[in-house]
């Protein structure tokens, strides 16, 4: 048993994903570490930014963590990954667990980026200074 890090989730929450994660693979003989365990390294790599070199040892071996997740991030042919399933299923359901609506009610735009995008062809940025290119027509 190994200690809990603040990026694990539940193992409710993990038996709602399950199917997700073992449809990425197919089983041929029997798992040698929990899914839980590996998916919870992948949501800690995710969640503090470190290589997956630097796992702590109290998850299972990085090779096989970093194996899993290429597997779950390989997107299909609606250009939507495992992961991305299965991490917005999470976010709905804790949505709903917590009385909210089930979609956002509300967007935040920089107004920097939103100005910036119909001049972004003709004005460049480079080390610090802004320069114009001009347009031969």
């Amino acid at each position: 048993m190994r200690k809990p890090y603040p990026s694990d989730i539940t193992r409710e929450q993990f038996e709602q994903i399950r199917y997700y994660l073992e449809s990425a693979k197919k089983i041929t003989r029997p798992r040698q570490y929990d899914l839980y365990d590996i998916f919870c390294a992948s949501l800690y790599v995710v969640r503090e930014g470190c290589r997956w070199r630097s796992l702590p040892h109290d998850f299972p071996k990085w090779q096989n963590c970093y194996k899993h997740y290429a597997a779950w991030k390989q997107k299909d042919e609606d250009g939507k990954s495992i992961l991305d399933k299965v991490l917005a299923d999470l976010v709905l359901t804790e949505r709903i667990i917590k009385g909210r609506s089930s979609s956002t009610s509300l967007g935040i735009a920089d107004a920097k980026s939103v100005k910036n995008v119909f001049c972004a062809e003709q004005k460049g940025y480079d080390a610090g200074k802004k320069y114009q290119e001009s347009k031969s027509t």
